[in-house]
């Protein structure tokens, strides 16, 4: 009998095969592929969508949070933006190819630092069938095969997803094994996929935080880690309080399930009472729960919050809950978000100029936005097209990975006839 171990070994060589044959497409094989796996979403939708409901009853009479159920669930308009997704991916530049460096030596040597896939590319997810789409499309436009393991709450969602995109793919000439998924192989399979050095090139977790922490200790496979988003918005005093209203509302309600949505809010003193009584209105009207401390407790209407404690400014709710805070300055803000912050996006909104230089410059986090919402952090909304993930680290890539974040460089010397001295 075949083990795990030997199964992912199989898996992961035939995705290293089918690098190779990535690599060297050109930007229109890549580009009519991704043409023919958005039609082919598109084609399958109705097949999609009741594999998406039977693991949506399943969860949820499993007690899975609705924020996951949030997350779990395709609709037809959600399987439509992911296959419009792919077309942009389409209309995006190859990065494949692309020279960074290049010059001409002294002694005659031609040098080129040129862009080049990282070859097999690792997914591990929670109930996200649309990040099985963005991998797969991203991987591709990019040159690089993905095994995927998004967990078995989308079981049956992402085995059906990827074989449409395989279908699809082999249609084009293009291997199978391009794309592939592990899910049948439960935890076991990913435990072999993080052991899998030498034939899986990197591994890219996106997840909770005891996903992202499992990864990152156990796996001999380099990670790209993504980080949670315990992620704030700051009022500063000099912010016009109708554009603070509408900025901090969007980016807690606007989808509160997902990683960019706001956590806790932190208000200057000064522009507190004329601004929390609106805000607190436009949230609670809108079903957030608010966890306040007790300077604004006082501007909270009976009943509609709950006094925070300490393991809220630490909280990713990814629900209708939010932590709010009343700060004496910046200093304090920054100092708060420094203390909490999981490094992912922090927004700032204000009228000044000096306070925005401070935020932007005294923050580290992946993404610092500035009278804009935190909903903005998102590859799609910044121009990258889909993304595999947001990068809460430091060394290759950080904040939305697109495209360039799935490649490495090669250097190209060319000689004629040199030799060292």
């Amino acid at each position: 009998m075949t083990t795990v171990t030997e199964a992912i070994t199989a898996t992961a060589r035939a995705s290293k095969d089918a690098s190779r044959h990535l690599a060297g497409l050109t930007r229109a094989q890549k580009d009519s592929a991704l043409a023919a796996m958005a039609q082919a979403l598109r084609q399958g939708t109705d097949e999609i969508l009741a594999a998406n409901a039977r693991d949506v009853a399943r969860e949820r009479e499993g007690g899975m949070s609705e924020a996951m159920i949030d997350r779990l669930t395709l609709t037809a308009d959600r399987i439509e933006d992911i296959a419009q997704a792919l077309g942009d991916l389409a209309a995006l530049p190859d990065p494949v190819g692309q020279v960074i460096n290049g010059q001409r030596l002294p002694n005659g040597l031609r040098v080129r630092q040129v862009r080049v896939p990282l070859g097999v590319v690792g997914m591990i997810y929670e109930a996200r069938p649309n990040v099985t789409v963005d991998a797969a499309g991203i991987a591709l436009k990019s040159g690089n095969a993905v095994i995927l393991r998004g967990g078995s709450a989308a079981e049956e969602s992402n085995i059906t997803i990827v074989g449409v995109l395989q279908d699809a793919l082999e249609a084009q000439g293009i291997p199978r094994a391009s794309v592939q998924s592990i899910d049948a192989h439960g935890r076991e399979g990913a435990q072999a996929l993080m052991r899998a050095r030498g034939l899986v090139d990197v591994l890219i977790p996106r997840g909770g935080a005891g996903l992202i922490e499992t990864v990152v200790t156990t796996s001999v496979v380099p990670v790209i880690e993504t980080g949670v988003g315990n992620v704030h918005v700051f009022i500063d005093d000099t912010a016009d309080i109708d554009q603070a209203v509408e900025i901090a509302v969007n980016a807690k309600v606007q989808r509160p399930s997902v990683c960019n949505a706001a956590e806790t809010m932190l208000v200057h003193e000064s522009i507190a009472p004329q601004f929390l009584p609106k805000v607190f209105q436009a949230l609670v009207d809108d079903g957030v729960i608010l966890h306040t401390d007790d300077a604004a407790s006082a501007f909270a209407a009976d009943g509609s919050f709950a006094p925070a404690k300490e393991e809220d400014w630490h909280t990713e709710y990814l629900a209708l809950e939010l932590a709010v805070k009343i700060v004496p300055s910046i200093d304090e803000a920054i100092d708060h978000i420094r203390t909490y912050s999981s490094g992912h996006t922090e927004a700032i909104v204000t009228g000044s100029t000096t306070s925005a230089h401070r935020f932007t410059t005294e923050l580290d986090s992946a993404t610092i936005m500035v009278n804009a919402s935190t909903r903005f952090t998102d590859g799609g909304e910044l121009g990258l097209g889909a993304e595999i993930g947001i990068s809460t680290q430091k060394l290759h890539a950080r904040g939305p990975m697109g495209l360039e974040a799935l490649t490495t460089t090669s250097w190209i010397v060319e000689g004629d006839g040199h030799v060292r001295q």
